[in-house]
C-alpha cells in the first residue's frame, strides 16, 4: 500500500510538471515568443536550451530574465534587440523564464 501511495505522488507530480511545461508553451504562443525563440536551435534569439545553460549556475538567473523579458534588451546574443514585452502580466513573464531556464539540451 505504501508503494502504491508513493507512486501516486510521483505520477502526481509528473503530471503536473508536464501541465506546468504545457501551459508555459502555451504561453510563449499566446504573446509570439516563438517567433524569435524555438526550444532547441537559435532563430532570431537563441534558443532556451542555450539560455538555461548560460543561467544554469546563476541564483540569480530567474530576476535578471524577468527583468529582461519585461525591459528588452541587446548585446548578449549579438547585436539584434529583443524588444519589451511590457503588457505581459509580470505572473505569466515570472513562468515563462521558469520554463525557459528548465530546458535541457
Amino acid at each position: 500500500m505504501k508503494t502504491l501511495v508513493t507512486c501516486l505522488f510521483v505520477s502526481a507530480g509528473l503530471f503536473a510538471s508536464a501541465g506546468n511545461a504545457l501551459a508555459s508553451e502555451a504561453l510563449a504562443k499566446k504573446y509570439n515568443c516563438l517567433t524569435c525563440h524555438t526550444v532547441d536551435k537559435k532563430v532570431i534569439g537563441p534558443s532556451y536550451q542555450d539560455v538555461a545553460a548560460k543561467y544554469k549556475d546563476d541564483k540569480t538567473a530567474e530576476a535578471k530574465l524577468v527583468a529582461k523579458v519585461k525591459n528588452g534588451g541587446a548585446g548578449v546574443w549579438g547585436q539584434i534587440p529583443m524588444p519589451p514585452n511590457a503588457t505581459v502580466p509580470d505572473a505569466d513573464i515570472k513562468a515563462l523564464v521558469k520554463w525557459v531556464l528548465s530546458a535541457k539540451k
